[in-house]
C-alpha cells in the first residue's frame, strides 16, 4: 500500500466516524429534549411536538385496537395487553406516550367478576338523570374514574348521550333521557368530571344509534335540522362542557352512511363545526372501509386492525390516504392523552375505595328515585302499620341492574343464582345482593315484614289480604342489541300487581325498570315507586325514602306513555330477509318532536310527563319576571307543607309564531332546598341555543324574532307561571 491510500482511507474512516459520532449525538440530543413531557405546555403543542417525532408505524399504531379480552373472536398478538378490558391501543414506550387501556364503564367498570375484581354499579344512567342534578352526575363519574384507575385503565367508554326517541331501545337506561338540554348537560358534566381524574372521556354514540333492532346495519333517516335540534345538540350540549378527549361513532347508518364513516356528522359537524379537537373512536366492529372513513373522520378503529392496519399502512404507500391525513388522526390521540392528563399520571394499580363508592351510589339513588303516585299519604310507612307484605322482584334477595356492554358485576354473583353459580354471562338477568326486604326490616325491626315471591298467585294474594301494607317489587329487565317487544311489564307482573291490589287497596308498587312502563293497574294501587337500576346501594336508598327518612326528589327524564300506539313509532320495524339487511330503515319523521314535544304537538296526553315527581311536600311558584337581555328568569317557590324537601323548578320555552313549532323547550332549570314554610327567590338562566332553530339551506342556527312564551312550573304538563321574553 502506498502512503497517499493510507492517508485517504484514513481521512474516509474519520469522516464516517465524525458522522456517526454526530449522528449519535443527534439521537441522544432528540431523546434527551423531550419538550412534548413540558405539562406547562397546552395539550395542542405537546400532541405537535410529540408527533414531529413519531415514525410512520408508530402513528399507525395509534389508530387502531389490538383486541379485546375474554373475546375469542377478536384476538390479536397484543390481546393479552388489555387488562381485561375492552381493548389496547399501543403507545410510544421511547417518548414516554403510555398506552389506552380501555374498559366499558357506563354505570360501573365491567368485567370485575371474570377479572377476579370489584366495582361499584352506580344507579343506571337515566335513573341518575331523574335528579336533575349536574353536581351528582360530577361525584357519579368520580367514582366510576377512580375505580378504572385502581383496576388499571386509563380510558373510559361511557358517556351515552343518545336521546329517548324510541323508550323500547334496549339501552335506555344508559342514557339520561329525551331532552337534549338535560341530557346533554347531566352527561357533560359526569365526563368532565371522569376525565378530570386523568382517564380519556368518551361520549358515545354518535349518533342518532335510538334503537337496537339491526343497530348494525339500520339506516335512519332525519332531516338536518331535527338531527341538529335534537340528538346533535344533546352531542354538542354534552361535549361543550366535557371536552372529551374521544367521540364514540355508532354502528347505524345516517342518512345513507354509516356512522363511523359519515362525513356529514364526523368533519362537517363535530371536527370543523364545533371544532372538536380529541379523536373519534368507533364502536366495536363499526368500522367499514379505510379510505372513505378515514376522509370522512374516523381517527382509530375498535377492536382490531382490519381496515386502519395493514390496509391503512397501504393506502398511504399508494398514495390513496395523505400523510397528512395519517398525522391529524395521531394528533388527535395524542391531543386526547395528554389533555385528559394520563401521560403525567398513568393509572397505577390499587384496591378500590369501596366505601365511598357505596356512599355515593346511595346519596345518587336517593335523589333519583321518582315517587309517581301517593294516594292518602300512604308513603312514607307510618309506625302505625304493623305488618307489611313484600311480594315479587326477588326482592328477598336483591335488585335488578341493566345489561350489555354496561353490566357491572355484583359481589358474590348474580344474587338470584346458587351460590357459586352467578358468573355473568352476555345477556344473563342480573340481580344484585342488594335486598329490599332485608333494608326494610332493618330501618323497622319492630314490624312483621314477610316476603312471598309471587309465583303462586293465591299465597301472594294471601299474605297482603293480612297485612297492614303491600309492597310489589315490580321489573322491567334492558339490554344492549336487543329492544323491549313492548313498554309492559313482563313475566305476567301485571296480572300479579292487579290481584295484590284488590286484595289490599294499601298497596304499593316499586318499578325496577330501565324505561318508562304502561300500567293498567295504576288506578287500583295506591302508590308507584319508580326506583330504576338502582346500583349498588339501591336497597338502602330505597327504604330511606319508604319510610320517610329521604324526602323524594326525583323527577322523570323520559315521558311515560298511557300505550305504545301513543308513540311517533307504535311497532319498531320488523327486520328484512338477512339477505336484504341494507334495505332497513327508519323514517324518523317526527323529526325534533321528542318525547314530551311530540305529545304536546300531537295533543296527546301522557300517563306521566316529563319532568313529573311527587314530593312528601308541597310547594307554591309565585311572581315570574323575565329578563329579555339576560335571558334570565325571576320566580319564587315556597314549600307549602310540613317537610323538609328540594324542587326541581323547570323553565320552558314556546317559540314565537314564525318558528311553526306547536312544543315547549326545556330551556333550564334549577334545584331548590327548601325548609318547611320557606320560600325562596330563584334565578334562571337561559341558554340561548335552546331557543333557536336550525336552517338546514344556510346551515346556521337563528333565532325567531318575536316574543317567546315563558312558562314555569313543577313538570312540563304543570307550569302556572307564565311570561315572556323578547327577541328582535
Amino acid at each position: 500500500m502506498n502512503n497517499r491510500y493510507l492517508s485517504s482511507h484514513l481521512f474516509l474512516s474519520l469522516l464516517v466516524a465524525t458522522g456517526i459520532i454526530f449522528a449519535t449525538r443527534v439521537l441522544v440530543a432528540q431523546d434527551t429534549d423531550r419538550s412534548w413531557m413540558n405539562p406547562k405546555l397546552s395539550p395542542e403543542e405537546r400532541a405537535e411536538l410529540a408527533l414531529k417525532q413519531m415514525t410512520l408505524d408508530e402513528k399507525l399504531a395509534l389508530l387502531h385496537g389490538n383486541g379485546m379480552a375474554n373475546n375469542p373472536k377478536w384476538t390479536m398478538p397484543l390481546t393479552h395487553l388489555t387488562n381485561g378490558g375492552a381493548g389496547y391501543v399501543e403507545g410510544v414506550k421511547r417518548l414516554g406516550i403510555p398506552p389506552l387501556i380501555i374498559s366499558d364503564a357506563a354505570y360501573g367498570v365491567r368485567d370485575s367478576g371474570v377479572n377476579g375484581r370489584y366495582a361499584t354499579a352506580m344507579p343506571s344512567n337515566l335513573g341518575a338523570a331523574s335528579a336533575w342534578d349536574p353536581e351528582s352526575a360530577c361525584a357519579y363519574g368520580e367514582v366510576i374514574a377512580s375505580e378504572l384507575r385502581a383496576q388499571g385503565f386509563d380510558m373510559t367508554l361511557g358517556g351515552g348521550v343518545n336521546l329517548a326517541r324510541e323508550p323500547r331501545n334496549g339501552r335506555t337506561f344508559e342514557y339520561a333521557g329525551e331532552d337534549p338540554l338535560l341530557a346533554g348537560t347531566l352527561v357533560g358534566n359526569m365526563m368532565k368530571c371522569e376525565q378530570a381524574q386523568h382517564v380519556v372521556g368518551d361520549l358515545k354514540h354518535y349518533v342518532l344509534n335510538d334503537q337496537e333492532t339491526g343497530r348494525n346495519f339500520v339506516n335512519s333517516i332525519i332531516s338536518k335540522r331535527a338531527l341538529q335540534q335534537t340528538d346533535l345538540l344533546a352531542f354538542h350540549i354534552a361535549i361543550s362542557i366535557a371536552n372529551p378527549g374521544a367521540v364514540m361513532c355508532s354502528y347505524n347508518r345516517i342518512n345513507g352512511d354509516f356512522a363511523c364513516e359519515n362525513p356529514y356528522t364526523l368533519r362537517d359537524v363535530l371536527k370543523r363545526g364545533w371544532g372538536f379537537q380529541g379523536f373519534v373512536i368507533s364502536d366495536w366492529a363499526a368500522t367499514h372501509s379505510t379510505e372513505k372513513a378515514s376522509t370522512s373522520g374516523l381517527d382509530q378503529e375498535q377492536p382490531m386492525a382490519d381496515y386502519f392496519g395493514p390496509k391503512l399502512k397501504e393506502a398511504v404507500a399508494a398514495g390513496r390516504v395523505s400523510l397528512s391525513e395519517i398525522d391529524d388522526h395521531a394528533r388527535r390521540v395524542l391531543y386526547a392523552e395528554f389533555l385528559s392528563g394520563v401521560v403525567d399520571d398513568p393509572p397505577r394499580k390499587s384496591v378500590v375505595d369501596v366505601e365511598k363508592g357505596l356512599e355515593v351510589a346511595q346519596r345518587v339513588e336517593e335523589k333519583s328515585i321518582v315517587l309517581l303516585k301517593n294516594t292518602h299519604s300512604v308513603l312514607p310507612i307510618i309506625q302505625s302499620i304493623h305488618s307489611i307484605a313484600i311480594i315479587g322482584g326477588h326482592a328477598d334477595v336483591g335488585m335488578l341492574s341493566g345489561g350489555g356492554s354496561a353490566q357491572v358485576d355484583p359481589p358474590n354473583g348474580n344474587a338470584i343464582m346458587p351460590a357459586g353459580k352467578g358468573e355473568t354471562h352476555w345477556q344473563d338477568h342480573i340481580w344484585f345482593p342488594t335486598s329490599p326486604l332485608k333494608a326494610l326490616r332493618a330501618k323497622l325491626p319492630n314490624m312483621k315484614i314477610e316476603y312471598d315471591s309471587g309465583t303462586d298467585l293465591k299465597s301472594a294474594v294471601r299474605l297482603a289480604k293480612g297485612s297492614d301494607l303491600a309492597i310489589v317489587f315490580a321489573y322491567q329487565w334492558m339490554s344492549e342489541d336487543m329492544d323491549l317487544p313492548s313498554l309492559s311489564l313482563p313475566d305476567h307482573q301485571d296480572a300479579l300487581i292487579e290481584q295484590i291490589a284488590a286484595a289490599n287497596p294499601r298497596t304499593i308498587v316499586v318499578l325496577e325498570t330501565g324505561s318508562a312502563v304502561t300500567m293498567p293497574w295504576l288506578d287500583k294501587v295506591a302508590a308507584v315507586v319508580e326506583a330504576w337500576y338502582a346500583g349498588s346501594a339501591g336497597h338502602k336508598a330505597l327504604a330511606n325514602v319508604l319510610v320517610g327518612n329521604v324526602n323524594p326528589t326525583g323527577k322523570l327524564p323520559i315521558t311515560f306513555p298511557k300505550s305504545e300506539t301513543d308513540l311517533p313509532h307504535p311497532v319498531i320495524p320488523p327486520l328484512p330477509p338477512q339477505d336484504q339487511a341494507l334495505s332497513y330503515t327508519v323514517h324518523y319523521d317526527e323529526g325534533p318532536e321528542v318525547g314530551y314535544k311530540w305529545f304536546e304537538a300531537k295533543d296527546k296526553q301522557p300517563l306521566f310527563a316529563f319532568g313529573f315527581g311527587l314530593s312528601y311536600t308541597s310547594y307554591a311558584y309565585s311572581g315570574i319576571s323575565v329578563d329579555s337581555a339576560a335571558k334570565t328568569v325571576r320566580f319564587s317557590i315556597e314549600n307549602t307543607g310540613k317537610q323538609a324537601g328540594a324542587e326541581i323548578a323547570e323553565v320552558y320555552a314556546r317559540l314565537p309564531k314564525g318558528a311553526d313549532e306547536s312544543f315547549k323547550r326545556l330551556a333550564g332549570w334549577k334545584r331548590v332546598r327548601l325548609a318547611p314554610g320557606e320560600s325562596q327567590s330563584v334565578t334562571v338562566t337561559i341558554d340561548p341555543q335552546v331557543l333557536q332553530t336550525f336552517d338546514d339551506t344556510t346551515n346556521r342556527w337563528n333565532f325567531t324574532p318575536g316574543d317567546y312564551e315563558i312558562v314555569v312550573g313543577s313538570s312540563s304538563d304543570n307550569t302556572p307561571l307564565t311570561g315572556s321574553l323578547s327577541v328582535h
